[in-house]
């Protein structure tokens, strides 16, 4: 089983002023999987503040994916991307990629998405965008790579051709 944080990044959510639907879906897909979650918070649209809590879950807490919602448009605000870029170790584009062509096939807005992913040492991080059904949109074509990938991270995944 693999941990789990999932991290909103939003203003209105950090202040109060929204709830935060975007995170409870995806802890809703995620409870279909092998997945355990064990942190999930609120963060405002900080740079500063983003990057720190991902270099905490991936240092200090260990965990294996982390999983951001919201700040990957192109609002001056929105600086998920810019964070987490700086914290990774190696980029991991396949799965913007595929999160992008996925929704592009719903609405032409899916090319405005700034998303990335990476890894920072044995943890996965992969933005995701803010609205809940970008989120179930973006997930759930790679929620079956994930645990491969976890896996491979960490020194444990066969073959990427041997899955059966």
């Amino acid at each position: 089983m693999f941990t789990v944080g999932i991290l909103t990044v939003s203003d209105k959510g950090w202040s109060g002023e929204r709830r935060d639907t975007s995170g409870e879906v995806i802890r809703e897909i995620l409870s279909t999987v092998d997945f355990r979650i064990v942190s999930h918070n609120i963060v405002p649209d900080d740079m500063k503040l983003i990057a720190e809590r991902l270099v905490e879950w991936a240092d200090k807490d260990g965990i294996d994916v982390i999983i951001t919602t919201g700040g990957t448009g192109l609002s001056p605000r929105d600086v998920t991307p810019e964070a987490t870029l700086s914290v990774v170790d190696r980029v991991v584009p396949g799965f913007a990629e595929a999160m992008r062509a996925e929704s592009l096939g719903k609405t032409p807005m899916a090319m405005l998405s700034r998303a990335v992913a990476g890894t920072r040492g044995g943890c996965l991080i992969i933005n995701l965008p803010g609205s809940p059904k970008a989120v179930r949109e973006c997930l759930e074509p790679i929620l079956p790579v994930l645990p491969h990938a976890v896996e491979t991270l960490k020194g444990q995944g066969g073959e990427c051709g041997s899955q059966e």
